[in-house]
């Protein structure tokens, strides 16, 4: 390790810094360049990102997802579909769930935040080594989360997608918040017989109660019935009838 830009020992990691805040740039640069087997070989803004990995080719990117003048995500894209591209981490202030799942989804190698501690990014620099994908901790915690929402969201489309129209009718009622009498006057039927419904429903979803149910039903999307929808589905086609023409009136003469 040298420091110096230009000089790195040949098993240093070349790292370059894209950032829209000079400060922050130099910050990194001046802490990245005294520790071992890292060599800062440029900094640039977001505009100048896909150049200087090309003039400089760098193993490793650290870029801000925040920018002002060109969007981090699109400086990702760019960057990740370059032949033989570095790899890149995130290093941005966004924990937001969705961020962190596209950088990923565009070709991230890893997502940490800036307010991480400096000898953990240093650590973390260091793992893309041995393969490794770092992720601060708040952030693999949101990307669980996202992935077992979307778990839990695709297992509840699939269980509805085994029940009839009229059962998926009955689920979204009773997802709705409905009772056995409100039930059976939306379906048209006898409360009884929509008793019997709810009953074979929850059974056919794996004998689950009421409030798992209408769970099932808000993941996979069918509570929201309209009225005007629960009437025409619950009473069948309109059948029009034809006007009956008015009696035509006898005109007296003189």
């Amino acid at each position: 390790m040298t420091g110096a830009r230009g000089q790195a020992c040949p098993d240093s990691l070349r790292v370059l810094i894209v950032d829209d805040e000079p400060l922050m740039r130099l910050s990194l640069q001046n802490f990245l360049d005294a520790s071992d087997g890292i060599d800062v070989v440029e900094t640039c803004a977001g505009p100048e990102a896909c150049a200087t990995v090309a003039a400089h080719r760098p193993d490793v990117v650290l870029l801000d997802i925040e920018m002002q003048e060109l969007d981090g995500m699109t400086v990702l894209r760019q960057i990740a579909s370059v032949t033989h591209s570095p790899k890149i981490i995130v290093l941005t202030k966004s924990r937001k769930e969705e961020d962190v799942s596209l950088a990923l989804f565009i070709g991230a190698t890893g997502y940490l935040l800036k307010d991480t501690a400096p000898e953990q990014l240093v650590h973390d620099i260091r793992s893309l080594t041995a393969g490794r994908r770092p992720l601060a901790s708040p952030v693999a915690a949101a990307v669980i989360n996202g992935y077992l929402a979307r778990c839990r969201t695709n297992e509840a489309a699939a269980m509805v997608g085994t029940l009839s129209p009229r059962e998926r009718y009955a689920l979204s009622l009773l997802g709705s918040g409905l009772t056995n009498m409100q039930i059976a006057r939306r379906m048209g039927v006898a409360p009884s017989t929509a008793k019997d419904h709810v009953s074979a429903l929850l059974a056919k979803l794996g004998n689950l109660n009421r409030v798992q149910a209408a769970v099932i039903a808000d993941r996979a999307g069918i509570t929201a019935w309209s009225p005007d929808r629960d009437v025409l589905q619950a009473a069948g086609p309109v059948r029009t009838q034809r006007p009956v023409p008015a009696p035509t009136a006898k005109l007296a003469y003189a």
